[in-house]
């Protein structure tokens, strides 16, 4: 193209202004700067940006699209006739920069302003967070007498913060007799009600459209899948696949949430398919939403051959492998696509961050966390809620409840998750004043606790046998907080007054559960009262856990050396055998350590593992040492 202007531009002086509009349009589809420049040169060496207001707009708006901002600027001064597009467009520069602040000071300064304008400053306000200052401007515009479009009342209706605020901008549309065949207006509408979780509203605004596009059904579809409706969803996409509107990527991946959601692997496969014979699996959307529907179906190898297939490494993608290996507690797989991500040059986002922190936790290897740390604070996330809420975690995990509450304490925002991980750190780690403390410094913030904080202030209490406030914070739940007791609230009173040798006062406890004694609790009876307590309740608690858990060993090696202190032989030998009849083994225990971000395993009763003859010598050594210190 540069050649072709280099030999016409003697010429230039006898083309038309439709000549230069052709040029300019071939600049747009070349992104080509340095054609633009040429050309406006020519324009300005011929006069026509000054005299030709279209042309000087034209050249205006491609400097907004690939040029700089100087050159808009001087593009803009270079018109002599400027209109209300002029300002427009000049205003959207600054806009489409980033520099809100301006683009506020020139539209204040338009000589005139038509609905164009107050979209493109709403927009801007919007776009850059500032929701409050879009709706005030929305509100100014009613007031100057200029009448919302449909583009204006579809980006009011994206942030409105409540659903009584949408349904009044919905009865300013039916009021001021907007024309509601406008598609852009309804799917705007359906998508406001959906947000909020009005399912109905949402049907009655399709319902009542006139026309439908494939964004109408997206929406549908989208809306029945958050608020829960998730076989609705489904069904709607059948009935969509009987019209004329033929599913795109976003409709797939809204589909397959859906099926996850249900745990229907049937109809998740189904949607599968589909996607493969669309071609649509090369999408990111569709194959990341293709990977979570089989991990939550329990079916993770499927996860892994999508991912080994699709050989995508985008955000989307490697955040729903990353995840998938952590929720079935393969954690070392998902720490290596993190590794192999990040070579691959794709930049991590809060989720990948918080999946991954939570992986770490598992090693019990502090390095690998702080490493975590040092990289979430390079990359700027050290701030974001999920991020901190995931850090401060791990940190509580580790131990580490100091650097735990420092994280915490510098969160800008922070939502009842963050309370209920803070607490619940210092509660396992055995600072029972502490996390009590924090848990009133929750209830000063006006912030009503869940049943998950109130189980925190459980384990707290008994951490440090506080019965009395335990029993008082058990008690209150449903008055005073509007929680009622759940199987973990009722679990950790019983704990306590076991342990506390309270076996009458937690069978009291135990009758009022609603579904009786779990698997936690009988186990626990069975571990403290099994062997001498009384034979009969022995019998009966146990036989409770062999329905519960009826691969557990626990029942059976209590029910035998029960009979066995009392020389019940035929008992003990009627246990033995239902023990090897139903192939129950006892279970090996094991304890691990990290050293130098290396996990090493040890099994209950194990002899041989690495290092172990180094172990057992030094043992011996220390042995032959407390012998002859002994003797001394």
């Amino acid at each position: 193209m540069y050649k072709v202007l280099r030999s016409r531009a003697h010429r230039f002086s006898t083309k038309t202004p439709s000549f230069f509009s052709t040029l300019l349009n071939n600049c747009l589809s070349l992104e080509s700067l340095f054609s633009l420049k040429l050309i406006h040169a020519q324009l300005i060496k011929l006069s026509l940006c000054n005299t030709n207001t279209f042309l000087g707009n034209r050249c205006l708006h491609l400097y907004s699209k690939f040029g700089t901002i100087e050159d808009a600027i001087r593009s803009f001064d270079d018109i002599r006739n400027k209109n209300v597009f002029s300002w427009n467009i000049y205003m959207r520069v600054f806009i489409n920069f980033g520099d809100i602040k301006s683009a506020r000071q020139l539209f204040d300064e338009m000589p005139e302003r038509d609905v164009v304008s107050w979209n493109s400053i709403i927009a801007g306000y919007y776009s850059r967070g500032f929701d409050d200052c879009a709706l005030d401007l929305f509100s100014k515009m009613q007031t100057t007498g200029v009448i919302p479009s449909e583009y204006t009342y579809s980006i009011v209706l994206s942030f409105v913060q409540s659903v009584h605020h949408g349904k009044e901008i919905h009865c300013n549309m039916i009021r001021s007799g907007l024309d509601f065949s406008y598609v852009i207006i309804g799917n705007s509408l359906i998508d406001m009600y959906s947000k909020h979780g009005f399912v109905d509203y949402a049907f009655n605004v399709f319902l009542n459209m006139k026309e439908l596009d494939v964004i109408s059904w997206n929406s549908l579809i989208a809306s029945c899948s958050k608020s829960g409706y998730k076989e609705m969803a489904y069904n709607h996409f059948r009935v969509m696949r009987t019209t004329n509107y033929l599913p795109d990527p976003f409709t797939i991946s809204s589909v397959l949430t859906s099926c996850s959601t249900i745990l229907d692997l049937r109809k998740g496969e189904n949607i599968f398919s589909l996607s493969i014979k669309a071609g649509f699996l090369s999408n990111s959307i569709v194959s990341s939403a293709a990977i979570d529907m089989f991990s939550k179906c329990e079916s993770i190898n499927a996860s892994i051959r999508v991912f080994k297939e699709i050989d995508i490494w985008d955000s989307a993608v490697c955040n729903s492998m990353i995840s998938s290996y952590a929720n079935h507690r393969l954690e070392e797989n998902a720490m290596q696509i993190f590794a192999l991500s990040f070579n691959k040059n794709v930049r991590p986002t809060e989720f990948t961050l918080s999946s991954v922190i939570s992986c770490a936790v598992v090693f019990l290897v502090v390095v690998q966390g702080t490493q975590l740390h040092s990289l979430v604070v390079k990359l700027g996330f050290e701030h974001d809620l999920v991020v901190a809420s995931s850090l401060v975690e791990m940190y509580s995990k580790y131990g580490s409840t100091d650097a735990a509450k420092i994280i915490f304490d510098e969160m800008e925002v922070k939502d009842l998750i963050s309370w209920n991980t803070m607490i619940s750190g210092l509660a396992c780690t055995g600072k029972t004043v502490k996390s009590l403390n924090l848990f009133e410094e929750l209830l000063k913030t006006g912030r009503q606790p869940d049943e998950i904080t109130l189980s925190a202030v459980l384990l707290a209490c008994n951490r440090g046998q506080l019965i009395d406030r335990a029993m008082a914070i058990f008690y209150s739940m449903d008055k005073e907080y509007g929680v009622k007791p759940t199987d973990g609230h009722f679990t950790s009173i019983v704990e306590m007054m076991i342990q506390a040798g309270k076996l009458n006062e937690s069978l009291k406890v135990i009758e009022a559960m609603p579904y009786g004694p779990n698997s936690y609790i009988c186990a626990l009876i069975l571990t403290i009262y099994g062997i001498h307590g009384d034979l009969k309740f022995t019998e009966r608690v146990a036989e409770r856990l062999m329905k519960l858990e009826p691969m557990s060993s626990l029942p059976y090696l209590v029910l035998g050396k029960a009979y066995e202190v009392r020389g019940r032989w035929e008992s003990l030998a009627r246990v033995k055998k239902a023990m090897n009849d139903r192939n129950i083994t006892k279970v090996m225990g094991c304890s691990w350590i990290g050293i130098k971000s290396r996990l090493f395993l040890f099994k209950e009763n194990e002899v041989v593992h690495h290092g172990g003859e180094d172990v057992f010598s030094t043992l011996r050594l220390l042995m032959q040492d407390i012998e002859v210190e002994a003797y001394i």
